[in-house]
């Protein structure tokens, strides 16, 4: 995939380099205008597709590019097609820019009308774009990262959506290293076993409080289009890079189902820049009418408790909000937004929702009475179903802290909870992240579907049961150290009189060797 494509990264690098030249340094600034370019890209391949489907098959669809687009503050219309991406990329250089500031980016700012989340977030979104010359390297080198893609795709067996999310995410992944508060990005491959892990069906509603640029929404999706594969046609699944089966999605994406994801799929985030990045995020993987709003779940003006099926997130790892700002419906005492969002999460959960949430090992094992408090929600009001120590490594370059997977069932009960002690995510753990073979992810899967508190209680294993009353007696601590037997080996030395006697026969043979020496030397 991307990591191993040279000649996409080359092209990705070269993307970043004009822009920086071109006086856009500001790296958020940047992967915005590089976003809205790559989406004006997509949305016509897309339509294309869409156009050529229904051709295909007499079904009759309206393009987005058909009819008129009347320009804003002018008397002036416009014929849509005039607005695609394979029809302005032919202008001359200045006339181009003019175009695009003035008549496409408009069009694609109202692209799903006045009432849409796209519609209302994009209302202050501006095109910059300094000069032509930049815009002409810009569309060409983004040209190429198409056709780049295309060729891993056909010669890789990879489905488009994939890469073309590899070539997104490695744009996201320049914005900061560890960003705002504690923010950074999950690593796609964690996601897709998270997705696994609670496996979301066709229908339910999905959500993530803090979700960026959609991530994880992204990942549940591509999971429930490869799961509905798998039920209907399973010869058509192939197995990705990370060992997770994967399929194309066009094989299962009927009307009907299309409806209903464009529904399913719910996120909110505090960041404008972000809830921009990640609507486009999901159109682009086509989700049309994506739902990701700016919100702060933890304040007053959050009310959606009870509401979603599944969640998954990595919500901000540092910071505090204000005490008067924390919303009436939670309850732990603190200010810590890493505690307060996963109590955020339980309330979100309907009865029977299950959550998949990535936490800092201080939630896991800190004594204080509001770690405690929130530990011991999650087991008596819910099904604590399992905790994954996820390497430190595995959020590298962004961060290199420690942290855990919770999964839990709101409303279950917990009886047993099984621990897996994560050492290889199928990457190297330091800055450069390169791909290895040695993979646990696959194996966690496997055995997370098949765990058994009877056959799993080997503590000398990277995974095992605990049962609740052990976790209650101590403390609600589910650092997994805590309850892991440590295997130690007995090392037999030699004894004293045989070491003496072998280090004597190597000080003569040394001796030895300095009198020959001495010798040749005279």
């Amino acid at each position: 995939m991307l990591q191993n494509n040279t000649q996409l990264k080359s092209l990705i690098d070269k993307l970043w380099q004009n822009f920086w030249e071109g006086g856009i340094a500001n790296p958020l600034t940047a992967i915005e205008q590089i976003t809205y370019l790559i989406f004006m890209k997509r949305l016509d391949d897309l339509e294309a597709k869409r156009e050529r489907d229904a051709e295909w098959t007499g079904e009759k669809y309206t393009s987005r590019f058909a009819g008129k687009f009347q320009i804003p503050g002018s008397n002036e219309s416009i014929d849509k097609n005039e607005l695609r991406w394979s029809v302005f990329k032919h202008k001359p250089a200045d006339e181009m820019l003019m175009h695009v500031q003035m008549k496409v980016f408009p069009f694609l700012k109202d692209l799903n009308g006045e009432t849409s989340p796209f519609t209302k977030h994009m209302a202050n979104a501006v095109f910059i774009m300094p000069k032509a010359s930049l815009l002409v390297s810009a569309i060409n080198i983004v040209e190429d990262i198409f056709k780049e893609i295309e060729k891993d795709a056909t010669e890789g067996g990879h489905a488009f959506q994939d890469i073309q999310g590899d070539v997104y995410e490695m744009l996201l992944s320049e914005i900061a290293t560890a960003g705002k508060n504690g923010q950074f990005r999950t690593p796609r491959h964690i996601i897709k076993l998270m997705a696994e892990l609670v496996a979301p069906q066709l229908g339910q509603r999905i959500a993530d409080p803090a979700c960026g640029t959609g991530g994880f929404l992204l990942g549940a999706y591509q999971y429930i289009l490869t799961d509905l594969v798998r039920k209907k046609d399973p010869a058509k699944l192939q197995k990705d890079e990370d060992g997770f089966e994967r399929a194309a999605i066009s094989a299962v994406l009927t009307q009907k189902v299309k409806t209903i994801l464009d529904q399913s799929f719910v996120g909110y985030d505090i960041d404008t820049t972000m809830v921009r990045l990640g609507l486009m995020n999901l159109m682009m993987h086509g989700i049309d009418e994506p739902k990701i709003d700016y919100k702060d779940t933890l304040s007053k003006s959050y009310n959606e408790d009870s509401q979603f099926d599944i969640i998954m997130a990595n919500p901000p790892f540092t910071g505090n909000i204000d005490k008067g700002d924390i919303n009436e419906g939670l309850k732990l005492p603190t200010t810590k937004t890493e505690l307060l969002f996963v109590e955020r999460i339980f309330n979100m959960l309907k009865m029977g929702g299950t959550a998949a949430v990535i936490v800092p090992s201080g939630v896991i094992q800190n004594s204080g009475k509001a770690f405690e408090a929130l530990r011991k929600l999650i087991i008596e009001k819910a099904e604590l179903k399992a905790v994954i120590a996820v390497p430190s490594g595995a959020f590298k370059p962004y961060a290199g802290v420690s942290t855990a997977i919770l999964i839990f069932t709101k409303g279950g009960e917990t009886n047993n909870v099984w621990f897996y002690d994560m050492q290889a995510d199928g990457y190297s753990l330091d800055d450069k992240r390169n791909k290895i073979a040695e993979s646990d992810l696959p194996d966690i899967v496997q055995l997370y579907k098949a765990r058994d508190a009877k056959k799993d209680n080997d503590r000398k294993q990277k995974y095992f049961m605990v049962p609740k009353k052990e976790i209650v007696e101590n403390g609600f601590d589910l650092n997994l150290n805590t309850y892991k037997e440590e295997v130690y080996e007995e090392v037999v030395y030699e004894k004293p009189e045989v070491i003496l006697k072998k280090l004597s026969e190597m000080e003569a043979i040394i001796i030895t060797g300095i009198e020959e020496l001495n010798q040749v030397i005279d």
